[in-house]
């Protein structure tokens, strides 16, 4: 069973809908106990970085989420709150990833939004997904690099796209808003 996690923040329809349409059976939940449960684990997001951690924190997610053992897949502000903090409201992350999420330069073009491709260091999410593979990006706020990166991004500045770290991986951009390489990546995480 595939559990996508639900919150105070948007976008689950469309990875549910992405998951079914590999051929995998999933729930939207914020049940500890099948969060437990689940083969694995998608946390998506897009809204509100402080509102979002305070519907984890009330519903004890926030200690579930970090004692998880089997693969986990942040998307977009799901990727963020894994982080230390984020400048977005001066949230206190998950502290998955010792790193920390700040805001693109105000003198910029913000969010970044659209395609982009990425630098791939390496891993099994991007089996069978060419080097040049673009990826839809809608974001104010980045991830600084780290060791952690498997894969970085070019927007501005330089910055962490993918992270991965022992069962938790992370992604920056929308894999379910991608075309058929973010159905790739949905599918080789599921695989995992």
């Amino acid at each position: 069973m595939i559990a996508i996690l639900k919150y105070n923040a948007g976008n689950v329809t469309s990875v549910k809908n992405t998951v079914e349409r590999l051929g995998y059976q999933c729930i939207i939940t914020d049940d500890p106990k099948l969060l437990a449960y689940a083969d694995k684990v998608i946390f998506p997001g897009v809204g509100q970085a402080a509102t979002a951690m305070e519907y984890l924190k009330a519903k004890g997610l926030d200690t579930v989420i970090k004692s998880l053992t089997q693969p986990v897949l942040g998307i977009c502000l799901g990727m963020q709150l894994m982080c230390n903090s984020t400048s977005e409201g001066n949230t206190e992350g998950l502290g998955i990833f010792d790193i920390e999420v700040k805001k693109f330069p105000p003198d910029e073009i913000v969010p970044h939004m659209g395609w982009n491709t990425l630098n791939i260091k390496g891993s099994k999410l991007f089996k069978n997904i060419p080097t040049d593979a673009h990826f839809y990006f809608v974001h104010s706020y980045y991830a600084e690099m780290s060791k952690y990166a498997i894969a970085e991004c070019s927007y501005i500045l330089p910055y962490s796209a993918v992270l991965e770290k022992d069962n938790f991986y992370a992604v920056q951009f929308h894999p379910e808003k991608s075309g058929v390489f973010g159905e790739i990546l949905i599918k080789n995480f599921l695989e995992l």
